[in-house]
């Protein structure tokens, strides 16, 4: 991780189950998260590997998605089908809030 930067907020996650994950680095003074944008953090392990967390951006406040403790170094692999099951499933409920919205104002309610 570069020097002054924290974390990493996910940007894409490859329909590929081998391929990447494009992510942004994100210094130490970031505000909180954006609605179903997900944040990655990672540090060394204590005895090998990687300690990686994931952090889900709600309406008010920021949850922790998932925790993989000691991941190897291929985390990436390890932790990209939650976060593309997740980011899949943020993307559905905007869809269908927008869908509800559309029909509750057609509606005149």
């Amino acid at each position: 991780m570069p020097h002054g930067m924290h974390s990493a907020l996910v940007q894409r996650i490859s329909n590929r189950s081998d391929g990447p994950l494009d992510v942004t680095w994100l210094a130490a003074g970031t505000p909180r998260l954006p609605l179903g944008r997900i944040r990655l953090r990672w540090e060394s392990a204590s005895r090998t590997g990687w300690d990686v967390t994931a952090h889900l951006g709600l309406t008010t406040a920021e949850v922790l998605l998932g925790s993989w403790p000691a991941a190897p170094d291929d985390w990436p692999r390890l932790v990209r089908p939650t976060l593309y099951e997740v980011t899949g499933l943020c993307a559905a409920l905007a869809f269908a809030t927008d869908a509800l919205d559309l029909s509750n104002s057609l509606a005149g309610v």
